[in-house]
């Protein structure tokens, strides 16, 4: 028991404020390390894998904006490959749990590398390494005298792999028509499981657990979610079973020194955050403290409650921040194969292109609660957001007809100065137009505080808000109705140019982290290289304020087509469905 109370009193809330680049105000280097949950192997990806993964991996490009090193940003993806139900879906397929395994983990990372996933390392929990690391973990737990063996008796769901209190099961008719257990949350059948299983003192962690919550109302982002835990720490906060019976699951990791049992599925998996890190070599410490969750609600007490308590077990701190993401429904229900509405998102990536279903999903996911998915919706958000509207901009601005000599044109400082009052006989901005760069200037901060606050939709509406402003700016003057032959007319023609130019430029900064091909062309288009992409590089509209711009004059980019097709006309395949 002396271990456990210096462990407890250990614990201290001053290490979780955070800082501006989402890491701790104690931490004086700049490293993120990012995390989607592993993904079960029971069954295909779909678009809510796809999900979690896209907003693991804004977040850290946008990270990688911020801090342009290799150095300074993990990324972490993978597999969940143990449990009784990979155990059981492997024989009912006729394979090795190995086999069925291997398949499943190769669809998932095909996905990922389709849909430009940036992620630093894909962690499987049948490597050697994470065997080590989950060994090791157990082994901390143990010499803390958090484990004991016992009688473990209750209701276990073999589809959600989690123990169940009697409060969490209902009845319902089987195929039967008998009443059948089942868990309330998930509706899954349940059995009555009595066997010896090594035990985790869980209810020990219940007080360290609501005073780092309470300490750090950031720390599971968004704030329902957050409530939602604290909530369930009120309750009674029993013990956790943390093994079973070998003769009944073979397919994990063996307990150390006890090969009678195998070490809980949830336990292994959780330790897989730690095992992409070096755990347990000391190089893991430096990366853990400024590590951040996503995961989807569903999952939220695995990663809340019980992974928070077992770091606090062996002797470390609960993740910096946990993001939580609700679901996808399809035109208004949940996938599910039997009604045949599962959204397959390697069709979504062909259909829409890569860049079109990744903004998509981060443009329409909102955190908070469900999203509904729907072919419709989809083309009717990319035809106006990215070929109309960004697309057109870019089109008019970099026009043969309107550009001829496809150069970065100057900005004339008397036919826009930088204050309203200035001016002068030659002066042609509007008070609309000083509206659009403030919004503009400001833009890349705004976006930046969407980020920390796990708010990507927001992010990309306030960018699409001032794509509409500048449209607005352009159709205003007319550049197309000026003369670059007329003295009057160049000076103010380039400058409206120039303007249109530079606010393209922030919006394809911007846009890396959730269209980074559809970026890459734009940016290229405008002759930003490769070294002027991040946020340090930014600089919006230096001539407007004073200083020299290293863009005017600058020859634009080769021509590369057009920045996003219109989907209406380019896929019949969605009239055609339509049809029938």
């Amino acid at each position: 028991m002396k271990n456990r109370v210096s462990l407890l009193e250990d614990f201290s809330l001053r290490h979780y404020s955070s800082g501006p680049l989402g890491v701790r105000d104690d931490a004086r280097d700049s490293r993120a390390y990012f995390t989607t949950p592993i993904f079960y192997v029971n069954a295909a990806p779909h678009i809510g894998h796809l999900y979690s993964a896209l907003l693991a991996d804004a977040l850290c490009r946008h990270h990688r904006l911020r801090v342009p090193s290799d150095a300074a940003t993990g990324f972490s993806t993978g597999t969940d490959e143990h449990g009784l139900k990979i155990q059981q879906a492997a024989a009912a397929a006729g394979l090795a749990p190995s086999e069925l395994c291997d398949r499943v983990s190769a669809q998932f990372q095909q996905l990922f590398r389709e849909a430009d996933i940036s992620s630093t390392d894909f962690i499987r929990t049948t490597e050697a390494r994470h065997r080590i690391a989950v060994q090791h973990f157990w082994g901390m737990l143990k010499a803390r005298g958090l484990l004991y063996k016992g009688l473990y008796e209750g209701w276990y769901c073999a589809s959600d792999e989690c123990f169940l209190p009697e409060a969490k099961v209902t009845r319902q008719p089987g195929p039967s028509g008998d009443l059948c257990p089942v868990s309330l949350e998930s509706g899954h059948p349940v059995s009555w499981t009595k066997e010896e299983n090594y035990i985790f003192r869980l209810s020990q962690f219940r007080e360290p657990l609501q005073q780092w919550l309470r300490g750090d109302p950031e720390a599971i982002t968004p704030e329902p979610f957050h409530h939602t835990v604290l909530q369930w720490l009120e309750e009674e906060l029993p013990d956790l079973s943390v093994s079973r019976r070998s003769s009944h699951l073979h397919w994990g990791i063996p307990v150390p020194g006890d090969d009678s049992q195998t070490v809980y599925v949830w336990l292994d998996a959780l330790v897989n955050y730690l095992t992409v890190i070096g755990y347990p070599n000391a190089e893991f410490r430096s990366w853990w403290p400024n590590t951040s969750h996503i995961i989807g609600k569903d999952i939220l007490k695995f990663h809340a409650i019980y992974w928070p308590a077992l770091l606090l077990g062996a002797g470390m701190s609960p993740p910096h921040r946990i993001y939580v993401h609700s679901h996808w429904t399809v035109c208004g229900q949940k996938m599910s194969k039997s009604l045949g509405n599962v959204v397959d998102p390697r069709t979504c990536l062909d259909r829409y292109t890569v860049d079109g279903f990744r903004y998509f999903l981060l443009r329409q996911g909102v955190p908070s609660w469900d999203c509904d998915y729907y072919d419709e919706k989809v083309v009717k958000l990319l035809d106006s957001e990215l070929a109309d509207a960004l697309g057109g901009l870019l089109n008019r601005c970099t026009a043969n007809r309107i550009n001829p000599s496809g150069i970065y044109p100057a900005f004339c400082t008397t036919c826009f100065p930088s204050e309203p009052g200035l001016v002068g006989p030659s002066g042609r901005a509007q008070a609309e137009d000083y509206a659009l760069v403030s919004a503009v200037a400001t833009l890349p901060k705004q976006v930046a505080d969407h980020y920390d606050n796990f708010q990507i939709y927001k992010a990309l509406e306030a960018v699409s808000s001032c794509v509409r402003q500048t449209n607005g700016f352009v159709q205003r003057h007319a550049p197309w109705k000026l003369n670059w032959e007329s003295p009057v007319d160049a000076p103010w023609l380039g400058t409206v140019l120039h303007v249109a130019l530079e606010c393209l430029r922030v919006f394809g900064t911007l846009l890396q982290p959730v269209t980074p091909s559809l970026a890459d062309r734009l940016l290229s288009r405008l002759g930003v290289s490769s070294t002027e992409r991040s946020l340090g590089e930014l600089h919006f509209l230096s001539r407007f304020y004073g200083h020299p711009s290293p863009f005017e004059g600058r020859r634009l980019g080769p021509e590369t087509g057009v920045l996003f097709p219109r989907l209406d006309q380019s896929r019949s395949w969605l009239v055609k469905a339509h049809k029938t």
